[in-house]
């Protein structure tokens, strides 16, 4: 028996075949869960989906539309009868300097980041409280606890610490109800956002501040995301947990 058997799973961002997102919803899926892949792109979400299996869903969905984000959601419910698990993966980097930052930058990042998982738990919430549970795992970043420095501009490291801060105030706000709302925070990890953008001397310079020795995987991050969604993490809530190999230990 799977830890998520009978749950009814959302993932933002997730078409990317080495994302984060493809990877925690390939996760849930052999722990029992059947995920819904959200994606900007709507032959990308449901070719990720139909690789799961026949019973998930691919839809198309642009996280900074709120009307867009409610459709999406309220069809899921209706197709369900209920939302178990969000995980608000959708972001966006960009490697940019203080000063190279411009209003076009800001936007993109922050409203991806910050504003798309605003309003994908808003779509969700309701939901959730009508039936007393659910669990809402938030993606933040190291870069928003150290200021960066891995390879996010200072745009992405205040939207990611703006995840923190929603989560945790979410997180008050919801339990009483018996929603928990926690954050993760990757470290340096090997996917597609960063393939190719690091010179092998950053690569190294980076990996030379790990203990670990190495990038994280997408796998590790689902593993995380895995335990945030279920039942054994049962009473953490408001909690934004480190998958970083110790490159920040505070």
């Amino acid at each position: 028996m799977g830890l998520l058997t009978g749950k009814f799973a959302v993932i933002t961002g997730a078409a990317s075949p080495r994302g984060l997102g493809k990877a925690t919803a390939k996760l849930f899926v052999e722990h029992g869960a059947t995920v819904a892949i959200l994606d900007l792109d709507a032959a990308a979400a449901e070719a990720a989906a139909a690789d799961l299996g026949p019973e998930h869903v691919g839809m198309a969905c642009n996280v900074i539309d709120k009307p867009a984000v409610q459709a999406v959601m309220d069809a899921l419910v209706a197709k369900w009868g209920r939302v178990d698990i969000l995980v608000n993966n959708a972001g966006i980097t960009q490697p940019l300097k203080i000063m190279e930052i411009g209003p076009e930058n800001y936007e993109a990042v922050t409203d991806v980041s910050l504003r798309g998982t605003l309003y994908c738990s808003q779509a969700l919430i309701p939901q959730f409280r009508a039936q007393k549970s659910g669990s809402i795992v938030n993606l933040s970043s190291v870069s928003a606890q150290r200021g960066g420095g891995i390879f996010g501009g200072p745009h992405y490291s205040a939207a990611k610490a703006g995840v923190l801060g929603l989560s945790k105030a979410m997180a008050r706000e919801l339990a009483p109800d018996n929603v928990r709302v926690n954050a993760i925070c990757p470290g340096f990890i090997a996917t597609d956002i960063t393939a190719g953008k690091l010179t092998p001397q950053m690569r190294e310079q980076v990996l030379a501040g790990i203990p670990m020795g190495r990038a994280g995987e997408a796998s590790d991050v689902a593993g995380c995301a895995l335990f945030l969604a279920s039942d054994l993490s049962a009473y953490c809530t408001g909690t934004e947990v480190d998958v970083n190999g110790g490159s920040l230990i505070h």
